[in-house]
């Protein structure tokens, strides 16, 4: 419960943080500062996202190889037998 409510009052402050105060009467006016924030970041999270996905293609056509040669390996007793 104590964590929800601290969830719940970080939102809040990230909100007043960003609201104009010009327009709401409140607020901190970070919303540019957010937004040009989020455009820097866009790429950069981007970037990481696509080599984690690398590396992950990269694992599965290695698993996928070694599954191969393990089925080839069970498959030649069999064959010389």
């Amino acid at each position: 419960m104590r964590s929800l409510i601290i969830g719940v009052v970080i939102i809040a402050a990230a909100v007043f943080a960003a609201l104009p105060p010009d327009a709401a009467g409140f607020g901190l006016g970070w919303g540019d500062d957010v937004l040009a924030f989020l455009r820097g970041g866009a790429p950069v999270v981007a970037a990481l996202i696509g080599l984690i996905a690398a590396f992950v293609g990269i694992a599965d056509m290695r698993d996928r190889a070694e599954a191969k040669r393990e089925k080839q390996k069970a498959a030649e007793p069999a064959e010389k037998g």
